[in-house]
């Protein structure tokens, strides 16, 4: 039940996700569309928070690295009960606490100000290793892209995470394959992922994105884990559940015209048809 209701929940985030970008006249879609899955994880299952207390001490704490996909974030947190949802219509709007990439200085719950990529990481390895000298204990969340794998500075922070065997951190790498310019594979190749990070001493977990029961599961092993950062190498479809938007670089930058929006959210309107059945059915 807990699992349907997610899948559920995923779905009306995407939908919003359309919606707000589509207002908005740009930003990027496929990115943001791909990793709700894993947000309504987060903000519905994984994260200890209150949405009443945005800054509350013992609250787990959420980077979010690739800020590019921040409509996600935003409208996960609508869900959650942090800002009405109707505001999210405002995205990109000169003074909206929603802008094209997270602003603290607009909205507290929002942690930092991601922009430049490559950088998410570094803050959540700074703020974990702060609460371990400080025996908070909260845990840290990160999500990065593959794309900003490309960046020596992420690697730095990888590094200096596995180094000080920082496992109150737990770093979720969108693995969607595309970048602005094409296949990340094109463009830098970045296998072997698992490898790589297993060299700096983490502990890695490889998941489909998309299934809620394997994002709880992974996130539930790192949690056990005592001598190392997780890295939950999440494999995900960009622009997932709309079909023409599906696995294309084409659409990491773009926004859907009119006629385009309103084929995606039949698309997902049919979806969300098929996971009510089968909440029905079992």
């Amino acid at each position: 039940m807990i699992v349907k209701n997610l899948e559920k929940k995923a779905n009306e985030i995407r939908q919003d996700i359309i919606k707000m970008l589509a207002t908005a006249g740009s930003g990027h879609t496929a990115g943001a569309v791909g990793m709700a899955d894993v947000f309504t994880a987060l903000y519905f299952k994984i994260l200890t928070h209150d949405p009443k207390r945005p800054t509350w001490e013992k609250r787990d704490r959420l980077i979010l690295s690739n800020g590019h996909i921040c409509p996600v974030r935003y409208a996960a947190m609508a869900h959650a009960g942090y800002f009405p949802i109707s505001e999210l219509k405002t995205l990109r709007e000169l003074g909206s606490r929603f802008q094209g990439h997270p602003e603290r200085v607009r909205y507290s719950g929002f942690e930092t100000t991601s922009g430049p990529l490559g950088c998410g990481l570094a803050q959540a390895a700074g703020i974990a290793y702060a609460a371990r000298m400080d025996k908070s204990r909260f845990r840290t969340f990160c999500i990065t892209s593959d794309g900003e794998h490309d960046s020596g500075n992420h690697w730095e922070a990888v590094m200096f995470a596995g180094k000080n065997k920082l496992s109150n951190l737990t770093c979720f790498v969108d693995r969607n394959y595309i970048q602005i310019d094409g296949d990340t594979e094109d463009v830098m190749p970045l296998e072997s992922l698992k490898e790589k990070y297993e060299a700096f001493n983490w502990n890695v977990i490889e998941i489909d994105g998309h299934v809620m029961e394997e994002i709880l599961n992974a996130v539930t092993k790192a949690r056990t884990v005592s001598e190392e950062p997780t890295v939950i190498i999440a494999n995900t479809t960009p622009g997932k559940g709309v079909s023409f938007m599906e696995d294309l670089p084409e659409w990491h930058g773009k926004v859907p015209n009119k006629e385009e929006t309103e084929r995606a959210i039949k698309e997902l309107k049919e979806n969300l048809k098929e996971i009510r059945k089968k909440k029905e059915d079992d």
